[in-house]
């Protein structure tokens, strides 16, 4: 069995109403939070981490749904504190600047209308993207231009808006769907760095009911 880990929206676990500063902080911890559960824990201490950290559950409510003991709750989430203590390059807190901001309503509106061409003008050279639950990756920005042309070009017509999720921003794509209308397709959780995006993690909505889970809308007209 194969198990993904799925993204969660900011608003789902972030106050709305709190401080910038305590927003960034709390929003760089998610982000780390998703990057170390992907790429460097354990199972367990990946469990613990996520539902400790992000979501904000007790040790208790943990160890009852692990079926374990708070002590090794703790356990746990201290090994896996050391673990991002550890990895290297750890970015400052920030909240996006008019620059990010541009450079999304740029990425919305090229994928909106989808011209390929624009899109990848907006993607590091050596760009990624992966697409859970497939075992894709593409690297540079030309083969994601290229991907998009061929298998994606399905995804052409979309509608798609701006949210934000593991601390980054997101786009949420509804497809065209036969007979009418627009029906939940992607969340893309996207990386900027430098002015530009240097990674995409499309997480797809296919009978899994990943938007529903998220409280994003059902479709549109």
């Amino acid at each position: 069995m194969t198990a993904w880990i799925e993204p969660v929206l900011d608003r789902q676990v972030l106050p709305e109403d709190g401080d910038p500063a305590e927003q960034a902080v709390a929003r760089e911890s998610i982000r780390l939070a998703f990057i170390a559960a992907l790429q460097h824990l354990p199972p367990r201490q990946r469990a613990v981490l996520i539902l400790r950290e992000v979501l904000r559950w007790k040790a208790e409510e943990v160890a009852t749904l692990l079926e374990t003991t708070v002590a090794s709750v703790n356990s746990a989430l201290q090994r896996a504190r050391a673990t991002l203590a550890d990895l290297d390059g750890r970015p400052a807190p920030r909240s996006l600047d008019d620059d990010d901001r541009a450079l999304l309503a740029r990425y919305l509106d090229a994928f909106e209308r989808y011209d390929i061409e624009a899109f990848v003008q907006l993607l590091h050279e050596d760009a990624t993207q992966h697409m859970p639950p497939f075992e894709m990756w593409l690297r540079g920005a030309e083969d994601i231009g290229t991907w998009m042309r061929g298998p994606g070009a399905e995804c052409a017509g979309s509608r798609v808006f701006l949210t934000s999720a593991n601390g980054t921003p997101a786009l949420a794509q509804y497809r065209r769907r036969e007979g009418g209308g627009h029906e939940p397709w992607g969340l893309h959780v996207l990386e900027i760095e430098g002015g530009k995006v240097a990674h995409i993690s499309s997480f797809l909505d296919l009978g899994t009911g990943l938007f529903a889970k998220l409280g994003l809308p059902a479709g549109f007209d």
